[in-house]
């Protein structure tokens, strides 16, 4: 198979789909791979790793997008993008289409075949291609939000840990999956007084044998949000539902019960917010101010640290990359069910049952688009 590896255009995106070890891997499967010019610079992988692992430089991306049968990306395709894919080509990267109706339609009109990492399932019913992004994105919103709140980014000026003889910060994070639980790690580890919230007792218990007295854990109502979230410094924002858009439980009305300068980090932004006031950020401007809370709404996060996660990511995807391009993506697809469940476009068709909800769009099963 012929796979190609743009460079990412989205705002201070510096990732790469694929490292040089991968695209060995995958010329000693016996396939051709063709990187973009410069496309692994921003973490310190240069043309010539590449051309040593086998790949074959191309300098734009047109040229990569039209001899390929496959992309492998790191974020959604931007508009540019879209409009290169053609019939039948493979896209493998996140695309969280839930709230981006106008890139979903770009994806059918190309009649590609779009695969997403974010709804890749696995035998435990968890999201392999997603967890380590989550991770990342997890901890790094404990530094964001202990950052956002010193007071030359608008915050209240409290550290994070506190000091002897003056109280840490109150940090409450909502959800207690992957994001939740890195962020509860990292917010303990620097002395915060960590809340946790969510509506899986199963969820709270785990946390509970984890890190035991040293949290909060609290079962999700209206009201239990309300009030934690009233006297909280910095609130975590890490709901997730698969495929689908994210629940608003922070509702504009409950800032004014908040304090001035407090934060809220919404880790959900990539598939709407959990925040009725946020809106999707980037890491050159990664705040604004609502009603006196800051909200830091970027929406590639681990972005920010593009070696680690790109690292991180080409571990659980090398496998399912090399399944595509040995078997074919319908063979690969018929014989591995959780991948299936990964792709969402096929040609022309919205083919994952939650992301055609959240689009409000018809539904086509997966299994009678990749024959038999």
């Amino acid at each position: 198979m012929l796979i190609g590896v743009p460079k990412e255009i989205k705002n201070h995106e510096y990732r790469v789909g694929l490292v040089p070890s991968s695209v060995r891997e995958l010329v000693a499967n016996g396939h051709q791979v063709f990187v973009q010019h410069d496309a692994g610079s921003g973490i310190g992988f240069h043309d010539i790793a590449y051309e040593q692992a086998g790949a074959t430089i191309l300098q734009t991306a047109a040229e990569i997008f039209q001899v390929a049968d496959m992309i492998v990306k790191v974020k959604e395709p931007q508009k540019e993008e879209c409009k290169m894919l053609r019939e039948n080509q493979v896209l493998f990267t996140y695309l969280h289409l839930a709230p981006a109706p106008e890139l979903a339609k770009l994806l059918q009109e190309s009649g590609c075949v779009a695969i997403a990492y974010e709804t890749v399932t696995n035998k435990s019913g968890g999201l392999p291609l997603l967890a380590p992004m989550s991770e990342v994105a997890g901890r790094m919103s404990i530094q964001a939000g202990a950052t956002s709140l010193e007071i030359t980014q608008g915050g209240s000026g409290i550290l994070l840990g506190g000091v002897p003889g003056v109280a840490p910060a109150k940090v409450v994070v909502l959800g207690g999956g992957v994001v939740g639980t890195n962020a509860v790690r990292v917010a303990m580890g620097m002395g915060a007084r960590v809340v946790v919230i969510d509506k899986s007792l199963e969820r709270l218990n785990l946390l509970d044998l984890q890190f035991g007295s040293k949290i909060m854990t609290v079962y999700s109502t209206t009201d239990a949000i309300e009030r934690h979230a009233a006297t909280a410094d910095l609130i975590i924002g890490a709901v997730l539902i698969p495929g689908g858009s994210a629940p608003r439980l922070i509702r504009r009305e409950m800032l004014h019960t908040m304090r001035p300068g407090s934060v809220m980090v919404d880790v959900s932004i990539d598939q709407g917010g959990c925040f009725e006031t946020s809106h999707p950020t980037t890491h050159q401007k990664p705040t604004y101010i609502v009603d006196g809370v800051v909200h830091y709404c970027v929406s590639n996060m681990p972005g920010a640290v593009p070696r680690t996660s790109t690292f991180a990511l080409n571990n659980v995807t090398l496998p399912y990359v090399l399944a595509l391009a040995n078997l074919g993506y319908e063979k690969a697809l018929r014989q591995d069910p959780h991948l299936l469940n990964g792709l969402n476009i096929c040609r022309g068709k919205l083919t994952h049952k939650a992301v055609a909800n959240a689009l409000q769009d018809e539904y086509t099963p997966a299994e009678g688009m990749i024959g038999h």
